[in-house]
């Protein structure tokens, strides 16, 4: 059997959990996990704005937390709504790839950096303060959004969400495995300029999406991407990287 032929097994089919009838915006499957991404980056662009405005970095590190705590809310309000997210156990072997790949994921990360492979210039998140001394409840606070909410956010809504959805509307009923190529090639290339390294986040998002299309779970993307984030945050703290953050 085909890729294109699998299809999921029947307890786990993912519009199992969702309700069958949409009232309104704000009850629809897209709306559930479309806000959660919206409030993250709603929170970026205040960051812009304030930066523009002469608020100073330093003056907006407690942002981060804020930020990841709405996101959180938002994905708590639509914690139903999550049909993806029933945990479906991960053989050990499906485990050790999804951390491997996350592994890898973060080597070419930090390999991927030439001017070419940049959008402008990042500011990082510094947790020093005017002292020089680091922030440990700030770098405590950025790497659990780092590597345990943006995860669950970004996976549910541009390999979920996003990816199934270009393939077909009601996304639900999408398959990963039989997701044609344009969904996919569309929303890696947007996954990839959601980031300042643009390439390596195509790249990243090759890995997650195959990742998903191969397993049908949704928490192999999710397990490889918290690693990348993970890893990330340590190798930030241990080099005062900053700019990678």
């Amino acid at each position: 059997m085909t890729a294109q032929q699998q299809k999921p097994p029947t307890p786990h089919r993912e519009d199992a959990l969702v309700p069958s009838t949409e009232t309104g915006f704000f009850a629809r499957a897209s709306t559930a996990r479309i806000l959660p991404f919206a409030t993250y980056m709603a929170f970026i662009a205040i960051a812009d704005l304030l930066g523009r405005l002469g608020v100073s970095a330093d003056q907006m590190r407690w942002l981060y937390p804020v930020k990841a705590a709405a996101v959180v809310l938002v994905l708590l309000a639509y914690r139903r709504h999550y049909s993806e997210l029933a945990w479906r156990a991960m053989r050990g072997r499906q485990v050790a790839q999804a951390v491997i790949v996350g592994i890898v994921v973060l080597v070419l990360w930090l390999s991927l950096n030439a001017s070419w492979m940049q959008i402008g210039e990042s500011a990082g998140y510094d947790p020093t303060g005017p002292d020089g001394r680091i922030d440990w409840l700030l770098v405590a606070c950025r790497i659990a959004g780092a590597a345990l909410v943006v995860p669950v956010m970004e996976e549910l809504f541009w390999r979920s969400f996003l990816m199934r959805w270009l393939e077909r509307h009601d996304f639900l009923h999408v398959y990963p495995a039989s997701v044609g190529l344009i969904p996919v090639a569309a929303t890696v290339v947007l996954f990839g300029f959601e980031h300042n390294l643009w390439f390596a986040g195509i790249v990243a998002g090759i890995a997650y999406s195959l990742l998903y299309m191969r397993s049908g779970n949704l928490w192999s993307a999710i397990v490889a991407h918290a690693t990348t984030n993970g890893l990330l945050g340590a190798w930030v703290v241990a080099t005062a990287g900053w700019t990678y953050w």
